[in-house]
């Protein structure tokens, strides 16, 4: 790991789950934050990024991607998912859990395959114990740059001027996952100035 980079939790292959260790949390006991963790699920890349719910606005936390092997069965692949994502929420401790809301594919294999890695992560979300919540990409997208059709690249290009970062180096199904929690944030904001 480079000096200064964020812990990637999530163990690389299930044998290695004998030897592997829990990651630290990132967030000291007593220290008394709330935290949004967004979620862009998949069954072979899923990205997860967190953000602390600062006075002064969102602070990046951690971000990064669990993996699987494609050439796995889905039931592996998903048990792999469940074991990263259990070790994000013990590394984050969030509040708030916001998955990226289904939409409408073309390839019906694909859609239930992206259903089933939303179901995973919507219960564990829920066993962990956060409010779950969920985004659409199209809403992610025009909170973070003004346009709902906006590509990924855009989005990882002006979401570290939103989170006041010199740079943001993490893969985009992060980056994604950081649009997702920070578009849940700007619409709880909204909702509590309507009241």
């Amino acid at each position: 790991m480079k000096p200064g980079s964020q812990p990637k939790p999530g163990i690389q292959d299930l044998e290695d789950a004998k030897n592997a260790t829990k990651p630290r949390c990132l967030v000291p006991d007593g220290l008394q934050v709330e935290i949004v963790l967004g979620i862009d699920p998949g069954t072979v890349v899923l990205g997860y990024g967190a953000l602390v719910l600062a006075p002064d606005g969102p602070r990046f936390l951690t971000a990064g991607v669990l993996k699987a092997n494609p050439r796995w069965p889905i039931a592996r692949r998903l048990g792999h998912i469940l074991r990263g994502l259990e070790d994000v929420y013990a590394l984050t401790r969030p509040s708030f859990v916001v998955i990226e809301q289904a939409f409408t594919y073309k390839n019906p294999k694909t859609a239930i395959r992206l259903g089933e890695a939303r179901g995973v992560a919507i219960a564990s979300a829920f066993v962990y114990g956060a409010e779950v919540h969920e985004v659409t990409p199209s809403e992610a997208k025009k909170c973070v740059t003004g346009n709902g059709l906006a590509a990924k690249e855009q989005v990882a290009a002006v979401l570290p001027k939103l989170l006041r970062l010199a740079e943001l180096d993490v893969p985009i199904d992060a980056t994604d996952a950081l649009a997702l929690a920070f578009a849940y944030i700007r619409r709880r904001e909204l909702a509590r100035l309507m009241r």
